[in-house]
Order: C-alpha cells, then sequence, then structure tokens
C-alpha cells in the first residue's frame, strides 16, 4: 500500500511540476511577475503607483482571489511574490491560496506610516499623516483594485518597521479593512509608545473574533548585556524597539478580551533588516493553518478509501475553507485534475471519473476541464465519448490548442 501511494503522489506531483509555471509571463525573453498601475489619491494630492501580480487562469475563468496589500511594496514585492507562488503553486503545494499581491511603494514614508507628528528637533518633517493614509487605502486604494482585477473580500496586510506599526494602527482603528495582518518588527516605540498606549484600552473594548495577526521580532539586542529572557528588565532607549514589542506580545494582547487570533515569534538570528522573509513564510502557515488539505490528501489517495468517502473529504474540507472565507469555494481545479489524473494513472477508474466530472460541476466554463474527460475516455478506449468531450472543450470559453490537435488525431483513426 505505502509504494501504491508513493507512486501515485509522484504521478500527481509530476503533473504538477508540468503546469506550476503557468503563473510566470515570458515576454521578449524576460520573466514577468507582475505589472505597474497607477491611481491618482484625492485624499494625499499625489499619483500613486502600485505594483501588481495576478496569478494566470484558464481563459474565461471567473475565479477570484484574496489580495494582499504590501506596505514598503517595492522592497518587498519580489520575495512576497516568490514566496506566496512557491506555497500555492509550485510542486503541487497548496499551503496558501493563490493571491493577488499589491505592493505600495512611498512617496512619503515619514507622513503615510506614523499616526502622529513627532519633531525631532533636528529638522522638519512630514510625519503623522497615517490617518490620511488609512483612508486612502479604504477609500480610493482598495475600491481601485476591486474594480480592476479579479479580487475577492479577503485581505492581508504585511508592514515592515513604520509599516508594522501601522499594520497595528490599522487593526485597533479600521480592523473592517483586512482580515489578516502580519507586524514585522514593528516600531511600537514610536511617539513615546503612542499607539502601544492605545491598544490596551482599545482591545479591552473591541471584539476582534474574526481577525488575526501575527508578529515577528528581530535580535535588536546584539552586542547588549540583554537577552531576550532578560532585556524586559532594561530601561534604556537601545532596548526600547524590542521592550516594546514584547509588552504588546505577551502583555497586552494576552490580557485583552479582543479573542483575536494572534501569534508572535522572536528570531534569534534575524536583524531588523533580515527579518521580514522569515516572519512573512511563518505568518503565511499560522494565518492559512485551515487552508492545506494536509494528512487528508493521503486518506483521499489510498487505494481503501472509497469514492463517495474520498469526494465526501475533500468537500468538507473545501466548506471548512468556505466558512474562513465567508464566502463559497469550490475544492480546487487544479488539485481535483491531478488528483484525477493520478487515479486515472493508477487504474482506479470509478475515481478518476468522479474527480473529472467534479471539475466539471465546478467549472462548467473551463475548457479544461472538458479536455481532461476526454483524456480519460481515450484511456478506456471510449472514442466516441472522447470526441464529445474534445468537442466541448472546444466549444467552451474559445477552446485550446491542445483539445484540438487531439480531437484530430482521433477523428482521423
Amino acid at each position: 500500500m505505502k509504494k501504491s501511494i508513493f507512486l501515485l503522489l509522484m504521478l500527481i506531483f509530476g503533473s504538477f511540476l508540468n503546469t506550476s509555471n503557468a503563473q510566470v509571463v515570458t515576454l521578449e525573453n524576460k520573466i514577468v511577475i507582475g505589472s505597474i498601475d497607477s491611481l491618482q489619491s484625492t485624499i494625499l494630492n499625489e499619483q500613486r503607483k502600485i505594483w501588481i501580480h495576478v496569478p494566470n487562469t484558464q481563459k474565461g475563468s471567473k475565479e477570484k482571489y484574496p489580495v494582499v496589500y504590501l506596505l514598503d511594496g517595492d522592497a518587498h514585492f519580489v520575495s512576497v511574490t516568490g514566496m506566496l507562488r512557491q506555497m500555492s503553486a509550485i510542486n503541487g503545494t497548496t499551503k496558501v491560496p493563490k493571491m493577488i499581491i499589491v505592493a505600495i511603494p512611498n512617496t512619503d514614508r515619514m507622513r503615510d506610516l506614523t499616526p502622529t507628528h513627532v519633531e525631532d528637533g533636528k529638522r522638519a518633517n512630514t510625519s503623522g499623516g497615517g490617518k490620511k493614509f488609512m483612508s486612502f487605502l479604504e477609500n480610493e486604494l482598495i475600491p481601485y483594485v476591486n474594480s480592476k482585477y479579479p479580487t475577492n473580500q479577503y485581505r492581508t496586510l504585511i508592514g515592515h518597521s513604520l509599516g508594522g506599526l501601522t499594520a497595528i494602527n490599522i487593526l485597533l482603528k479600521r480592523p473592517y479593512l483586512f482580515n489578516n495582518f502580519i507586524a514585522i518588527d514593528p516600531s511600537l516605540w514610536w511617539d513615546n509608545r503612542h499607539v502601544l498606549n492605545e491598544a490596551s484600552n482599545i482591545l479591552s473594548s473591541k471584539s476582534l473574533e474574526n481577525k488575526s495577526l501575527f508578529i515577528g521580532i528581530a535580535n535588536t539586542i546584539m552586542n547588549t548585556d540583554y537577552s531576550i529572557n532578560t532585556v524586559e528588565n532594561d530601561t534604556g532607549k537601545r532596548t526600547n524597539h524590542i521592550r516594546a514589542i514584547l509588552k504588546f506580545c505577551k502583555a497586552v494582547v494576552p490580557e485583552s478580551k479582543s479573542k483575536l487570533n494572534f501569534d508572535y515569534k522572536y528570531y534569534d538570528n534575524d536583524t531588523h533588516g533580515s527579518v521580514p522573509l522569515i516572519t512573512e513564510y511563518d505568518a503565511f502557515h499560522f494565518l492559512f493553518s485551515w487552508y492545506n488539505i494536509g494528512d487528508k490528501f493521503n486518506i483521499i489517495i489510498n487505494e481503501k478509501t472509497s469514492t463517495k468517502t474520498a469526494l465526501k473529504i475533500l468537500n468538507k474540507h473545501y466548506k471548512t475553507i468556505s466558512e474562513k472565507f465567508g464566502y463559497a469555494v469550490p475544492p480546487s481545479e487544479d488539485l481535483v485534475n491531478q488528483l484525477g489524473y493520478g487515479f486515472m494513472n493508477q487504474e482506479k477508474n470509478d475515481k478518476a471519473l468522479a474527480f473529472f466530472k467534479l471539475n466539471i460541476e465546478n467549472f462548467p466554463n473551463s475548457s479544461n476541464v472538458y479536455d481532461s474527460l476526454g483524456d480519460y475516455y481515450v484511456a478506456q478506449n471510449e472514442n466516441k465519448k472522447a470526441i464529445d468531450a474534445y468537442t466541448k472543450a472546444m466549444e467552451t470559453n474559445g477552446g485550446n490548442d491542445y483539445s484540438q490537435e487531439k480531437l484530430d488525431r482521433l477523428k482521423m483513426q
């Protein structure tokens, strides 16, 4: 049995290897992972650029995606896009859903990512525009992205340093804007811990039961006399940054009645500059722990699992996903398709046919699902049914080149 399961896994993942690069676009010998868009902001009185990554879909697909909004966008766009592709599409991995990424480059970082104005005593600065920036996100950017791209209502915000401060401030002041928040080494020391002090009162009176927050803490106490276990005893300015974060993580949130879904992690080997990527990786595992099919996959492909039970397990898993997202999410077309081919290659024909038909039921406007059914009928030497399936594939959303080639070959026989 173990050999059979292993072989099926290899067959399935082998198929994924052939299709996972569909999210990379090649153009004139260049690899393109996104595009640059812009909008005029009345609130900020300036033109704002955004960098966008949208997962490629089948022609004519009506699929919509969760959205990640990324502060300091030009600094983190490439790494976050690559990481999320790796976690959602490469080698059959489904740790997280495919997501649209909206990276927001800065025009005036000090203005937008600080909640209050602070004079530094040395030079004039534009700090304190955080409230306007929140209004820009709510009233201009998010509506613009929703109107132009295939988004759904599920959103995640990522911020580092002052961006992390902004993420927490938005969680406290306008939590309805996002479902998830990732705050990376947030600057909670800002303005005598202004946001940290507000958090104690706000989290005691506000329910955040359906919101999630993950905080990554960098090792900013290198070359000091303190460790992560003793630094809270210090009172100096040098450790104020990490102490403010630790107070939020270890006292403010745990002692509140907010019901916030919360976790944090300290990264002893990472500095303030290096901590974003590893934090984001761990954060997405935490935020989407319910998304990956995990051990259920092995039960579905087990040769002793009946077709009825396999479908029930799959549908139940996606019912949970739908409840988390707040809207109906059918089983992934890619996953179901590859399971169908895996069962077909193992001559589990009843399971293969059931999974191919499930995809047709859930994605009737996809040309590819009819092509897969045609492949199944070819394997069963049922050429008339295969011709009908390939014909349907060509009649759906403009068809595709590969179905036409298969159809031509069958008609010549």
